[in-house]
């Protein structure tokens, strides 16, 4: 016996319709060399490839590729053609971007892009590199190119987890999902770390931070198990489209997928606990499914509210929930058909209870499955395992859905069936009076179609008694002379009973199949509409208006505020509740069940009181409220609130964990800080006050033994260090009104070359060991400032260009005019910054690592900088010297309009 799920194997047609769109046009494939961490080799790996692809005659060029310096690397670049990148000013530098528009004209098959993550310079026609790619792609020009598994999306937040530190350049998952080929490079963590310590990857001073920080052997495990999870996710969706496009009947044990069968069984739940520990242990995506067969329509509303309940259990459990309409050919059937469309590896059932004479005369849904599934593993489970795992009886009563009597149906049916009768008279002349029975057919059907069963068992009845009055012999009597036309009626009876009952059966289906689109429609748009809210106002208004407009019913949220349960929201707005109400919410959201109207505890109070539920728990409780009498819910509508519930619930704990991360970081913060502060009192105000007392001390107790040069050092040394002294305690006081906002600056018109004047001699004793190298254009025009807060922000930075750069080498200041703008840029000849400080440098009480050479700060000069900066409207950045070791700070000041105006009159 032929296997039934095979008859009708065909292509997938999403899975056609994704390789013709890719086929469309001739877009360009994407290869991606995915690293697990800088440094494991993703740009050599990539240039290897492409040498082959060469050797092979493709036509291969080098968009851009960053070498870093290693040489084995840049070997590899031998040969290739590579396209000159394009210069972009960008605040008095110019920086090298990916000529795009130039590849574009050379029309290469393949072209090598690097770094995908990198975030090209303003000016240029993509703020990210990845959008070049896109671009490229979708001129059908393949493309290999590399990226880390930290600057994904969706593990950004993990990777800064892991190593502490958060990458700012990120890419979208769908890079990845789109991919083509997908090359994980990867190197245990000693092989990396040592290629680190031989300064393969960064220079040895670089080197040396990234092995106390990111390169940990721990991190580095941690990374590349998400390499690896990431890529096999990316290709088990691959293997999935493949077969489907390919019409191959799974399994491909590839790797293990789940399906648990549901049921109305109240064991169920407990088998999707059951699949839910199975998958777990198998590190295997699950899915629970039910099968929509001809028997669903008869179940009672219990068993429907347990199938939803034990579809919900599967997705709070992290599963995915499915629900299948059913064939033609058995439940067994349909679900070893699903099972090798998905890949499904093992399929979770329960053991049937029924008795083997029901068996016999239905058969056996179990039996079937293991006799039909072939490579799939089909764990049967006994009752007596998941007995105790059930989901609890509803306890809200709901409204009866039993219909009135409506006439009018019947009326109809009564006219059509006339009319039937009127039609067969005017053509009985014609085609006789055997045929006129297919127009009362076809008047049943019609019936059957539009009004639904009862009213077309009423037309074959009607039918059956006028074709037999008005045209079988005797006419005009329910007698039958000939045994031939009895035999005809009977037969005609039993096909328009038989035809009215299947046209109402679809019908039925038709008409739970809209009602069924419009309410996912709802959902759907209710679930994007969700996604898109950022606040917990936004989400709560949201959700209060769909229940609202979809029960047609008044609603009420309350959330837990400062440990008291609130209103926050309604529709219509409504911000107050009686005491039996507000009793009824409270004990809903503490006992998570059901209270209020209608429900088995406290039905006094006026509103209905419903709790939502996430798997951290209840968060919330909805009130609903109708001035109708008796319940307030059909069976069908309480299934859908679950559903929008469910729905509601998970946005408001995202916006509720977000904000309590945001609540952890600044605590988090709020630590680092007053750690830092402690720090800074503890040892950096502390040392000054050290050498004073010391000099102090020295000074009384040996005054008479001293020389005058002695005595003189020792006054310097107190007059230094108070000096050094007040500058923290300034500091701290500035930062006070920086973080108080409090910082009001005097603006006037004043000159640059003067500030930078005071400044400079102001730094001098900080400056004393250092040469210092002024270049102040002539013709800078005045600009707004507040000249005490500049010229603080120049001595802060001066202060931290002599902390940094050995003594003896110089420290330059540079001023010029850039259009609108007034650049300022002071440049040391020091080490540089290490390129995690580049991002936090301004900080506060943040300390870039030093030697011991370097005098002790607060970490507060930088961002008390930045902070008077922004206030006077201007713009500070770091980096690191092109032209020499050394760090830059840029300052950026527009140029007031009133100086604009008299350039212009000049």
């Amino acid at each position: 016996m032929p296997e039934p799920w095979r008859e009708e194997q065909r292509p997938s047609p999403e899975a056609l319709l994704e390789a013709a769109r890719r086929e469309e046009g001739r877009r360009g494939r994407l290869k991606v060399f995915l690293g697990a961490a800088p440094g494991v080799g993703k740009t050599y790996e990539m240039l290897v490839t492409a040498q082959a692809r060469r050797s092979e005659g493709m036509d291969v060029v080098v968009g851009v590729v960053e070498t870093h310096g290693r040489k084995e690397t840049k070997a590899l670049l031998e040969g290739l053609e590579v396209i000159p990148r394009r210069r972009i000013p960008y605040m008095g530098h110019e920086l090298e971007e990916m000529d795009l528009d130039a590849i574009l004209a050379r029309k290469p098959q393949l072209v090598l892009v690097d770094e995908l993550a990198h975030t090209n310079a303003p000016g240029t026609r993509h703020p990210k590199r990845y959008l070049d790619v896109e671009e490229l792609l979708s001129a059908g020009i393949d493309v290999y190119t590399t990226v880390n598994i930290q600057h994904l999306e969706s593990l950004n937040d993990v990777v800064a987890q892991i190593t502490r530190i958060r990458v700012r350049e990120t890419v979208p998952d769908s890079i990845i999902d789109r991919a083509d080929d997908i090359e994980v490079i990867d190197l245990t963590p000693d092989d990396l770390i040592r290629r680190l310590k031989e300064g393969k990857v960064y220079v040895p001073e670089t080197a040396a931070k990234a092995l106390d920080h990111y390169f940990s052997s721990g991190n580095l495990t941690a990374l590349r198990e998400l390499a690896l999870r990431r890529t096999a996710q990316r290709v088990d969706e691959q293997l999935l489209t493949h077969m489907k496009a390919h019409a191959i009947p799974g399994p491909w044990a590839a790797g293990e997928r789940v399906l648990v069968c549901i049921s109305e069984d109240p064991q169920c739940a407990g088998l999707v606990r059951y699949t839910k520990r199975l998958a777990d242990r198998l590190h295997a995506h699950w899915t629970a499914l039910y099968i929509e067969s001809r028997r669903s329509a008869q179940l009672s509303e219990e068993e429907r509210d347990r199938i939803a309940d034990t579809l919900r259990l599967a997705e709070r459990l992290d599963g995915e929930a499915m629900t299948v309409p059913g064939g033609v050919h058995g439940i067994a059937d349909d679900v070893i058909a699903f099972a090798r469309e998905n890949n499904i590896t093992q399929i979770v059932i329960g053991k049937s209870a029924r008795s083997r004479w029901f068996e016999i005369l239905h058969g056996s849904v179990v039996h079937e499955l293991v006799r039909w599934s072939g490579d799939i593993s089909v764990h049967v489970i006994s009752g007596s395992d998941v007995a105790q795992d059930r989901i609890d009886r509803k306890t809200v009563r709901t409204e009866k859905t039993s219909r009135p009597f409506e006439p009018v149906p019947y009326g109809v049916t009564l006219l059509t069936v006339g009319a039937a009768l009127g039609i067969g008279k005017l053509i009985e002349p014609f085609v006789g009076a055997q045929n006129v029975d297919l127009v009362f057919m076809t008047a049943v059907v019609a019936v059957a179609v539009r009004l639904g069963l009862w009213p077309s068992l009423l037309a074959v009845v009607v039918s059956a008694l006028s074709y037999n009055f008005f045209f079988l012999p005797p006419l005009y009597t329910l007698t039958i002379g000939d045994p031939a036309n009895v035999a005809a009626l009977v037969f005609f009876a039993v096909v328009a009973v038989l035809v009215s009952n299947l046209a109402a059966r679809v019908r039925a289906q038709a008409v739970t199949a809209q009602a069924r689109a419009r309410t996912t429609e709802a959902l759907y748009a209710f679930s994007r509409k969700l996604a898109g809210a950022g606040a917990l106002d936004d989400v709560l208004w949201a959700t209060s208006y769909q229940i609202a407009l979809m029960l047609k019913l008044r609603v009420v949220l309350l959330l837990p505020e400062k440990g008291v349960l609130t209103v926050l929201s309604g529709y219509p707005p409504e911000d107050t509740l009686d005491e039996a109400d507000l009793a009824a919410a409270k004990w809903a959201f503490e006992s998570s069940r059901p209270a209020g109207r209608g429900a088995d505890s406290l039905p006094g109070a006026k509103r209905l009181f419903l709790p939502m539920r996430t798997g951290r728990g209840t968060i919330g409780v909805i009130g609903l409220d109708s001035d109708k009498p008796g319940a307030l819910l059909t069976p069908d509508q309480r299934r859908l609130f679950d559903a929008l519930s469910d729905h509601a619930a998970l946005a408001i704990e995202r916006v509720l964990l977000v904000e309590d991360l945001d609540r952890a970081k600044l605590a988090a913060e709020t630590d680092r800080l007053r750690q830092a502060l402690l720090t800074s009192i503890s040892h950096d105000l502390k040392t000054p006050l050290a050498a004073i007392f010391g000099s102090a001390g020295t000074l009384r107790d040996f005054s008479n033994a001293l020389g005058d040069e002695a005595k003189g050092e020792l006054l310097a040394t107190i007059m230094d260090e108070s000096e050094r002294l007040n500058r923290f305690i300034a500091n701290l006081l500035d930062m006070t009104r920086l973080e108080a906002g409090a910082v009001r600056p005097n603006l006037a018109l004043h000159d640059v070359g003067e500030i930078v004047g005071t400044a400079l001699q102001r730094a001098g004793k900080v400056l004393a060991q250092h040469r210092v190298e002024a270049e102040i254009a002539a013709d800078l025009p005045m600009l707004r400032l507040d000249a005490i807060l500049f010229e603080q922000v120049l001595f802060n930075l001066l202060d931290n260009a002599a902390k940094y750069a050995p003594e003896g080498t110089t420290v330059v200041l540079r001023a010029w005019r850039n259009r609108d703008t007034i650049r300022l840029q002071i440049l040391d000849e020091g080490l540089g910054i290490a390129p995690n400080d580049v991002e936090r440098i301004f900080d506060k009480f943040y300390r870039a690592q030093k030697g011991d050479q370097v005098r002790a700060g607060t970490g507060l000069g930088l961002a008390i900088s930045r902070g008077f900066v922004e206030a006077m409207g201007g713009t500070i950045t770091a980096g690191n010297r092109a032209d020499h070791s050394g760090a830059v700070f840029t300052i950026s000041l527009p140029v007031p309009i009133e100086t604009q105006q008299m350039d212009t009159a000049a």
